[in-house]
C-alpha cells in the first residue's frame, strides 16, 4: 500500500471518528440534558405550558382558543358560545394557499391602518356585539367600556389573554348564563388576573384558557 493510500484512510478514519464523537456529543448527550435540566427546573414550560382540565390536557396556557358554539346547517361563521369568557378577535387569521395538499392555519395581523375602512367597520361592528352580547337586564353595558382588546385583534391573532377590564365587562353575563352568582365569577375573574411581569413589563392579563377552565370547575360545584 503506497504512502498516499494510507494518509487518505488515516485521514478517513479520523474523519469518521470526530463525526461519531460529535454526532453522540451534539446529537444525543446534549439534547438528553438539555431536557433532563428543563424538565427537572420547568416541566411545565418544557412542556409547552400545557393547562389540564378532568384529567386531560385541554390546551396551552400560551394560545388563545375559540369557544364557539357548533355550526347550524348553511352558517358559515360560528358564532360564541356566550357562557363562556371570550378572547380577543382573531381577524388576522387565515388559511394556506399555496401547497393546498395540507390544511394550515396561518396566524398574523391584518396590516390595516388605523383609517381602514374595513377595519374601522370591523371594530364599530365588533363593538356593537360586545355591548349587545353583554347587556343582561338592569345591568346595561356602555359603548365607552368596552376595552380596545375587545375588538382588535394581536399582531399574531393567537394572544391567549385579555385585559382585566375586558374580563369585568363579561362576568355579569357570564354569570347569567351560568346561573351563577356574580360575585362569585368577579372573584374567579381577580384569582386569574397577572400583573406585569417583574412588576413594569406588559400590561395586567387574564389568561381565558385558564379563566374558562377554572369557570368549568366552578360550575360543577354549582
Amino acid at each position: 500500500m503506497n504512502t498516499s493510500l494510507t494518509g487518505k484512510l488515516r485521514s478517513l478514519g479520523a474523519g469518521l471518528r470526530a463525526l461519531l464523537v460529535l454526532t453522540l456529543v451534539t446529537g444525543v448527550l446534549y439534547p438528553l440534558a438539555v431536557t433532563g435540566v428543563s424538565q427537572l427546573l420547568m416541566p411545565g414550560r418544557a412542556n409547552g405550558s400545557e393547562v389540564r382540565a378532568d384529567g386531560r390536557v385541554v390546551g396551552s396556557s400560551l394560545i388563545g382558543q375559540s369557544y364557539t358554539r357548533p355550526l347550524k346547517k348553511g352558517q358559515e361563521t360560528a358564532e360564541p358560545d356566550l357562557r363562556w369568557f371570550q378572547g380577543r378577535p382573531a381577524a388576522g387569521l387565515g388559511t394556506n394557499s399555496e401547497n393546498t395538499r395540507y390544511s394550515l392555519l396561518l396566524s398574523g395581523p391584518t396590516n390595516l391602518a388605523a383609517d381602514n375602512k374595513v377595519l374601522v367597520q370591523r371594530v364599530a361592528d365588533a363593538k356593537a356585539t360586545i355591548v349587545r352580547d353583554n347587556s343582561v337586564p338592569g345591568r346595561p353595558v356602555s359603548p365607552a367600556d368596552v376595552p380596545a382588546d375587545a375588538v382588535t385583534s394581536s399582531g399574531s391573532g393567537l394572544d391567549p389573554d385579555i385585559s382585566p377590564a375586558y374580563a369585568r365587562l363579561q362576568t355579569n353575563r357570564v354569570a347569567a348564563r351560568n346561573h351563577l352568582p356574580v360575585p362569585e365569577v368577579a372573584r374567579l375573574v381577580r384569582a386569574h388576573t397577572e400583573g406585569r411581569t417583574l412588576g413594569f413589563l406588559g400590561e395586567p392579563r387574564v389568561n381565558v384558557l385558564e379563566l374558562n377552565t377554572a369557570l368549568k370547575a366552578l360550575v360543577a360545584r354549582h
